[in-house]
């Protein structure tokens, strides 16, 4: 098992291959909390300063204040009101402190945010495929470099298919990528047919007896059907070449894009049958609470998150680390 928990075993550039470890190193743990920077203030200093030394009592004035504060990390009137309702329940006329308050936030996000452990789903043999898909700007091609980073650093061979032909900068950003990871990439001239290169690459990750195969899509609203048929067409593709194909589809999502990201992003998720979500850009301009809404629309696991441009800068979602960051003093 490898940092996140599949593909082969090799010990990261930290030294260790505790995958325990490798979720809380020192350096990415200080970064995640760096950019949950914002929703920390406000669930650490802006609640404590709604109590004094001697505690307060908890009344609807309290709740009502508590639940404002909780609305700023955009996890929206649903989430805040069950975190709202719990504390209700433990504490209503009772004198509290700050921490037991935050206990009861902790405790009731990470149950709203919990989901199954399920890492990368593997090829049972022969290349694993991931399909990447998700809007123009939402980070996407970055994300496949830190896919690809994370990948080889594990032992494994990667072929990159540049399968968003529509924009030329796309493809040269991914080729860019592609020659300092050292993975393989194929690629097609700016509007050839996107299906073609995946078939191209695909039949040279089978050729190559590559361990994984990524494929980069167009980013385009999901408002244009020929996007979404594009799309359809593509996994038609990747499944006559290689059973089960693709096995994984991951939708990468803008934290900072907020309720209309969301939207733009549904049209994806129906149309690619999206397996799992990537989270970019909780860098310091993104609310940590964005993750709760998010889950409860797409009911899709988030597998991964970015906190910054440069590969290394990607982690598997682990709720409780998630956490731990978001309370971090």
């Amino acid at each position: 098992m490898g940092i996140f928990g599949f593909g082969k075993k090799k010990e990261d550039a930290e030294g260790t291959s505790s995958e325990a470890g490798a979720e809380k190193q020192p350096g990415f743990f200080g970064r995640l909390a760096q950019g949950m920077t914002r929703t920390r203030r406000l669930l650490n200093t802006d609640i404590r300063d709604l109590f004094k030394a001697e505690g307060r009592l908890v009344d609807e004035e309290l709740l009502d204040e508590i639940f404002a504060i909780l609305i700023q990390t955009d996890m929206g009137a649903g989430p805040a009101t069950q975190i709202k309702d719990r504390i209700a329940r433990d504490f209503r006329g009772r004198i509290v402190h700050t921490e037991d308050i935050l206990k009861d936030i902790r405790e009731e996000l990470a149950s709203l945010m919990q989901q199954d452990d399920e890492p990368i789903k593997m090829a049972a043999e022969g290349p694993t495929v991931i399909l990447v898909v998700g809007v123009n700007g939402a980070g996407k091609t970055t994300t496949i470099a830190k896919l690809t980073r994370w990948f080889i650093d594990q032992g494994n061979s990667v072929v990159l298919g540049a399968g968003d032909t529509f924009r030329a900068a796309a493809t040269e950003q991914l080729t860019i990528w592609a020659e300092r990871l050292g993975a393989t990439i194929i690629k097609g001239e700016q509007g050839t047919d996107p299906a073609s290169v995946v078939f191209r690459a695909v039949d040279e990750g089978l050729k190559a007896n590559a361990d994984v195969i990524i494929i980069d899509t167009a980013g385009r609203l999901q408002t244009q059907k020929n996007l979404m048929t594009e799309l359809e067409k593509m996994r038609r593709v990747i499944g006559k070449k290689i059973e089960d194909g693709p096995h994984e589809v991951l939708l990468v999502l803008d934290a900072t894009a907020g309720q209309n990201g969301i939207s733009q992003a549904k049209g994806f998720s129906e149309a690619a049958q999206c397996t799992g979500i990537v989270l970019t850009k909780l860098d310091g301009t993104a609310k940590g609470g964005v993750v709760v809404p998010i889950r409860k629309a797409f009911e899709l696991p988030v597998k991964f998150i970015g906190v910054g441009e440069k590969p290394e800068d990607l982690t598997r979602f682990d709720t409780n680390t998630f956490c731990d960051a978001l309370f971090a003093e």
